[in-house]
């Protein structure tokens, strides 16, 4: 990994400190801020669909404004046209010649509200903007400005006056996520904000910059992904497209937004490399609004999530230890910003993986070894015993719970239940 002034613990302490300003403001599940923000840090873009007045434009704004970005929202209508979000050549009088006037899409949020109440052509105006980060008018070519974030918002499809997103554009999205209605203590909670402000929105003070922003995506951009997760990516993808339910599965498009995506999430969990954990937390909202149902199951109303569950369900979860060596073989992977090297087990055969109890993944840091099995690519393989142990071949339950919380602070564990809600 490159020397940065940010390093993964930073970064965790960064993402915790975006979250907590967030919900000062905002009442809205874990979940959707961890998907939303690990959008954010891949350098993708967030498609939030949920009925109107659940806080999807508040939270477009509010995050915006907690990361210190420039913030500007198009409404989308149906008489909006491509050049009312791109910007247009206007001929100037006085110098005599056409000059390029900027859209609303040149900023660093661009909140696209309720896209999908306007035409395709005007949607599509965009798909230059969020694929190439660059917007094309007469010929020539204007760049958008870095960091540069969509989070499209839009009403369920069976509403009045609303279009279907066009595929190619739903695939350009790295993330889909819906905020859903809060419970009762979160409705609680948001009159009891309305009660301590003066103003109609809420809004917030920044607790990063720009530039922090970018240090984040260029972090994430050195996470270390082990071959097997990798593969392990491709193989739920290539399950989504087996699927009898499914016309179109998840495209290679997608396979490299869910691979970013992971990265991000490692990221946020200040840590140097990623996790099945992390390909499992962000597998339903980075490929769930990929796929292209057949006539059958849209008749027999099939949630494209039951698809991606099935997946899921069906591939084998790779063991993966972060001691093993990266993709590039660069040696062993480091923590804590590189400050511990993690030491191979020496009660472990080499090629051989410490034991773990069930249902564990294979994601800690390497114990000291105790007999018992483990599950890794569908067999069971068993790690020499250790001479000096006297727990009656059971696993060292103290051993295994210190390994699971291995990040700085216990960041590890701020977005484990929304990461697992489907």
């Amino acid at each position: 990994m490159s020397e940065r002034a940010l390093t993964p613990a930073d970064a965790a302490r960064r993402c915790q400190d975006i979250v907590d300003r967030v919900e000062e403001a905002v009442v809205v599940d874990r979940r959707v801020l961890y998907e939303t923000l690990a959008a954010v840090i891949a350098r993708g873009h967030v498609l939030v669909e949920d009925v109107p007045g659940t806080g999807k434009t508040v939270l477009a704004r509010v995050l915006a404004e907690s990361l210190g970005l420039r913030f500007t929202r198009i409404q989308f209508t149906p008489d909006l046209l491509p050049a009312d979000v791109t910007g247009s050549n206007i001929y100037d009088e006085h110098e005599g010649a056409f000059e390029f006037a900027q859209g609303p899409v040149f900023t660093n949020v661009a909140l696209a509200d309720e896209i999908n109440r306007a035409p395709p052509k005007t949607q599509a105006a965009l798909l230059e903007s969020m694929e190439e980060r660059q917007v094309s008018v007469d010929g020539t070519t204007h760049d958008l400005p870095e960091p540069f974030v969509v989070i499209a918002t839009q009403n369920p499809v069976e509403q009045e006056g609303t279009f279907r997103l066009p595929e190619a554009q739903r695939d350009r999205f790295s993330v889909k996520t819906s905020m859903g209605y809060p419970d009762v203590d979160g409705e609680m909670g948001l009159l009891e904000m309305r009660d301590n402000r003066r103003t109609l929105a809420p809004s917030v003070d920044p607790v990063v910059t720009p530039e922090t922003v970018l240090e984040l995506q260029e972090l994430a951009e050195d996470i270390r992904v082990d071959e097997k997760i990798r593969r392990y990516i491709i193989d739920l993808a290539r399950a989504t497209r087996q699927d009898d339910r499914t016309d179109i599965g998840v495209s290679p498009r997608g396979v490299q937004r869910v691979f970013e995506a992971v990265r991000a999430s490692a990221v946020i969990d200040g840590r140097e490399y990623a996790t099945p954990e992390d390909v499992k937390r962000m597998a339903q909202a980075t490929m769930s609004h990929r796929l292209i149902l057949t006539t059958e199951a849209t008749v027999e109303g099939v949630d494209s999530d039951d698809i991606v569950r099935t997946a899921m369900d069906s591939v084998d979860v790779p063991a993966v230890s972060p001691a093993a060596p990266s993709v590039s073989g660069t040696g062993d992977a480091s923590v804590n910003g590189g400050h511990e090297q993690l030491d191979p087990d020496p009660a472990v055969e080499d090629g051989d993986e410490p034991p773990r109890r069930d249902g564990e993944q294979g994601t800690s840091p390497p114990e000291p070894a105790a007999s018992g099995s483990r599950r890794g690519n569908g067999h069971d393989d068993h790690a020499s015993p250790d001479p000096e142990d006297t727990s009656d071949g059971q696993p060292d339950e103290t051993a295994v719970d210190e390994s699971e919380d291995e990040d700085d602070d216990g960041l590890g564990d701020l977005f484990t239940d929304g990461g697992e809600q489907s």
